[in-house]
């Protein structure tokens, strides 16, 4: 039988989850400066935001094509948007992020991308106006909740339904206050929408509100009045510190 073949690490994080411990004294003695970069990633990212007021944050591929319905939608939806003064804040690739914020550009709203940095390098797309780059996905995912006004979620990968899930706990939990999140194109969500009420709702495993936290939508103005009237809640229900 052939000996194992060694896992060597892809990537410097990979390299030290993988070698944490008291073999590796030289790689456990950096924990220091992964700390540092952090921090300073957050109050980087933070800098460069801090004005933004209102924003959508919008997910989905960055496989689809510039002449798929969900691409015309979403640039739609971006523009849309963008006249009732809504910063548009993608992952800055291409896809849905591109036609987010090529429609974000039409509007002459701010267009941002917040990128990230992967062993197989992705570009920013040309309608991103301010581009900021992550080195750690759950940085950036600050970023994206913390500026939102609401998520709107189009067909897409992993990524897109980390994001997804990660804002739906959130909100669940009362880490986060409670703003829209939009299922775009229920043709593709209905299913998963399905598989939840069946394996989750019924067996009790999440409550009908928790459920309700998703909203399937395909018409942009029914997206936008959406996202509109929580933002009329959100003034409504905010209180100046100290008042």
């Amino acid at each position: 039988m052939p000996e194992p073949t060694a896992h060597i690490p892809a990537t410097r994080d990979e390299e030290l989850l993988c070698c944490l411990g008291p073999g590796f004294p030289a790689l456990a003695g950096s924990d220091p400066d992964r700390v540092a970069r952090i921090r300073d990633e957050v109050a980087s990212g933070f800098a460069a935001l801090t004005d933004v007021a209102h924003a959508v944050s919008i997910f989905g591929s960055a496989r689809t094509p510039p002449d798929h319905p969900y691409y015309r939608l979403a640039r739609t939806l971006a523009t849309r948007l963008g006249t009732l003064s809504f910063d548009i804040i993608t992952g800055g690739g291409p896809g849905i992020m591109e036609a987010a914020n090529r429609g974000a550009r039409d509007a002459g709203v701010r267009s941002i991308g917040l990128g990230i940095e992967l062993p197989q390098e992705q570009s920013t797309n040309a309608f991103v106006d301010l581009s900021l780059q992550f080195r750690y996905f759950f940085v950036r995912k600050l970023m994206f909740i913390r500026y939102a006004s609401a998520f709107v979620v189009f067909p897409g990968g992993f990524g897109t339904l980390d994001e997804l899930f990660e804002a739906l706990t959130l909100i669940q939990t009362e880490k986060i206050r409670h703003f829209p999140v939009v299922l775009a194109g229920s043709e593709h969500w209905s299913g998963l929408h399905r598989w939840i009420r069946a394996q989750l709702l019924e067996p009790g495993m999440v409550s009908a509100g928790d459920v309700e936290l998703l909203v399937l939508a395909d018409d942009p103005d029914e997206i936008v009045e959406i996202v509109e009237r929580s933002r009329h809640r959100q003034l409504e229900t905010y209180h100046p510190p100290g008042s």
